[in-house]
């Protein structure tokens, strides 16, 4: 395979789930590498050897916005992102190294640093693919308590827990970081000219047997772990493997008939409507000028 030819990926969150099957399903194609991160050197640097020599595995710590920084200075040039890194924020309010509230710091803001600084390095043609969920959507039967997006500023820096049950305040943290994730693919998209770069979202759905409910007990996790991985194989149901969801994810980075493609949502390989309050555009312009003030300087 001639080197012009070679695409590089970078998958955040990439050493299992469906990070691992997005690069896995990426690399059966000859011309894709890959660079997946995750937060321990040995765990992506064994994960790289396990998907083979066109994989790169690299440590970033999305909750160091200085960090980021530094990651992004050390990259090639990039022809897709999949932003796919993400807390669950099931266990209780903390926050960065930076004292922003981790689950916003993480799944959104570090996110947000890293695709702006890596953007003017970016070739024509490049794309950008949100991971959310649809648990960000209030219409949604997910078992999720609906978003609460007031202004970016207060989900930055909350005043305290407003749920006294700190699992619902946790999950309500995550579905609103998840709606973050579509308002910012959105202004990202209006903002950029789709011939330079396109950006997409994906629900991946429902992974039963996944770290995502690492904090479930008794039943729950019985149910998550025993019950619902069984679903997966029942049509029309939006349960997935990582397998399958890692397929579906890595064409939205490959698919020739997608270049042209952005500001869209997708479940699965369905482009879908994502939630009323994701194409909210006075959100995404206050979540994009809270993002820009709290990324300047670091």
């Amino acid at each position: 395979m001639s080197k012009d030819r070679e695409r590089t990926v970078l998958i955040t969150g990439g050493t299992g789930g469906l990070g691992y099957e997005t690069a896995r399903a990426l690399l059966a194609e000859p011309d894709q590498r890959v660079i997946i991160t995750g937060r321990s050197a040995a765990g992506v640097g064994e994960t790289a050897a396990r998907l083979g020599d066109r994989a790169d595995g690299r440590v970033l710590d999305l909750g160091s916005l200085a960090a980021v920084r530094r990651f992004v200075a050390d990259l090639p040039p990039l022809n897709a992102i999949v932003a796919n890194a993400g807390l669950v924020g099931f266990t209780g309010l903390r926050l960065t190294r930076d004292g922003i509230e981790e689950t916003f710091g993480v799944n959104h803001l570090g996110h947000f640093l890293l695709i702006r600084e890596a953007l003017p390095r970016m070739p024509a043609g490049s794309r950008v693919v949100f991971v959310t969920s649809a648990t960000h959507d209030p219409a949604q039967r997910t078992g999720f308590p609906p978003p609460v997006y007031d202004t970016a500023e207060r989900l930055a820096y909350p005043e305290g827990e407003e749920d006294p049950d700190p699992l619902r305040a946790g999950r309500r943290r995550y579905t609103t970081s998840k709606l973050c994730n579509l308002l910012a693919c959105y202004e990202f998209a209006r903002r950029t000219p789709v011939a330079q770069v396109t950006f997409n979202a994906f629900d991946p759905g429902q992974m039963p047997g996944t770290g995502l409910a690492r904090d479930f007990r008794g039943i729950r996790s019985f149910v998550w772990h025993r019950v619902m991985p069984a679903l997966t194989l029942i049509p029309g149901i939006n349960r997935n493997t990582p397998r399958r969801s890692g397929a579906a994810l890595a064409r939205l980075v490959t698919d020739p008939g997608l270049g042209s493609v952005t500001g869209r949502y997708f479940t699965g390989d369905r482009e879908t409507e994502s939630s009323a309050d994701s194409y909210d555009e006075a959100k995404a312009a206050d979540l994009w000028r809270t993002s820009v003030a709290l990324t300047a300087g670091h």
